[in-house]
């Protein structure tokens, strides 16, 4: 309620009510319902008090104010907890917007919705044709392209901005070969310790967790 989506109706029960009704603005439509209406409502075993149904928003973007700023690139994200995470995640650590490849899954999926905790309503989620988009930021010495590669370079050794896109490829097959011309730098989150064999990849959320935690310390 307190973002700039527009909600149209409200949906809970009436102890909800009673609690936040007085937050509620007049132009939205309330309608009070039973702790089993809410239940077949809901695809959660254990649901919350409330539901909202509200405008799915167009985002824009500016291309100066994309140059000055982190943002993350996910390519071909299948999975919509791993999404709905990577959402909260960007909230976190104050990203304001992401671009998805066509193929990701959708951003509405109800699970990628739970999995980001309110987050989807403050980071802007854009789909974009990747091939198309990163050629107009790519060839800028004051603008790097980021991509994480089990083949990459430590990221604790490495120089490391406060603009710039971080590609994170999809959960199976990694980066698509048809964007890696376009990254500058390649980034590893090292395993520890070096010389013992460990899992063989990090979960694609975990991953970004740690990516966007090391360039915000650092920058």
């Amino acid at each position: 309620m307190h973002s700039d989506i527009q909600i149209t109706d409200i949906l809970s029960t009436s102890d909800w009510l009673i609690k936040n009704k007085q937050n509620i603005q007049s132009d939205i439509e309330i309608t009070e319902i039973s702790e089993a209406e809410l239940k077949k409502i809901s695809s959660l075993s254990t649901p919350n008090k409330v539901f909202a149904i509200a405008t799915q928003p167009e985002f824009s973007y500016n291309k100066g104010e994309i140059q000055n700023e982190l943002s993350l690139i996910l390519d071909n994200i299948n999975d919509p907890g791993n999404f709905g995470t990577i959402i909260r995640i960007a909230d976190w650590f104050g990203i304001k917007n992401i671009f998805c490849s066509n193929e990701s899954v959708d951003l509405y999926n109800p699970k990628v919705v739970q999995a980001s905790m309110g987050a989807i309503f403050r980071v802007k989620v854009h789909y974009v044709d990747l091939e198309a988009f990163l050629p107009q930021y790519s060839q800028s010495e004051s603008f790097n392209i980021f991509g994480t590669f089990l083949e990459g370079k430590n990221i604790y050794n490495e120089n490391l901005s406060n603009n710039g896109f971080i590609i994170m490829g999809s959960e199976s097959h990694g980066i698509s070969e048809s964007l890696k011309p376009f990254i500058d730098k390649k980034l590893y989150i090292p395993n520890y310790p070096g010389n013992i064999k460990t899992s063989e990849s990090l979960n694609i959320s975990t991953a970004t967790a740690i990516i966007c935690s090391e360039f915000r310390r650092r920058t």
